[in-house]
């Protein structure tokens, strides 16, 4: 059997598409845009809130979050959503094997002593930069690189605030792929061998 695969990406490097393709290829369901949708069902917030604040911070935000509970008691909307996000992937997780993307999943599963397969998919600048400006219209070429080291480092504060790991550091993966050297459709290959002759 499958384990479930966790898919953690720098923004730009292809992870959702692949993790897509990955699913697809192993008739496995995908979860991405489907977690918001339920976590929205669960917390009661809008899809849109928990777009922008299910994978993403800021230091300030934190830094206000750290200090209010300080004081008194204190839940974030962020914190609630989190909440609601763990639920989610561990009950998607529960059905058996799965792709799920991003929102601290490889740290939930783990800790929870799921068996998965944690993958970090990134690349260089300029694949980045060619497949978001592909993907997403409005986006001046000029501001790109800024645009992708800050999404980036609110991805990284995120996964530091609720797991106290560091994303991105290589301990933390099983397998680490650059799309942008190997292109999508080896990593997607590469996934699913690995997924098949994975370790019980």
């Amino acid at each position: 059997m499958y384990p479930v695969i966790t898919i953690s990406r720098e923004f730009g490097s292809g992870g959702h598409s692949i993790g897509e393709a990955v699913a697809k290829q192993l008739n496995i369901p995908f979860y991405d845009g489907e977690i918001v949708n339920r976590v929205a069902i669960e917390s009661g917030y809008a899809k849109e809130l928990i777009e922008t604040q299910g994978e993403y911070t800021s230091s300030t935000a934190m830094w206000f979050d750290i200090s209010a509970a300080g004081t008194m008691y204190f839940q974030s909307p962020q914190d609630e959503i989190f909440i609601a996000q763990k639920k989610v992937i561990l009950d998607c997780a529960s059905k058996g094997p799965c792709v799920i993307v991003g929102r601290c999943a490889d740290y939930i599963l783990r800790k929870e002593g799921v068996r998965c397969m944690n993958v970090m998919i990134h690349a260089d600048m300029e694949h980045r930069k060619k497949r978001v400006l592909e993907r997403y219209e409005n986006i001046e070429n000029v501001s790109i690189e800024k645009r992708l080291a800050k999404k980036d480092k609110q991805r990284k504060t995120y996964y530091k605030y609720y797991t106290d790991k560091t994303w991105g550091d290589f301990r933390e993966y099983d397998v680490i792929l650059d799309s942008g050297l190997l292109g999508e459709e080896m990593c997607v290959k590469t996934i699913c061998d690995l997924a098949t002759n994975y370790p019980e």
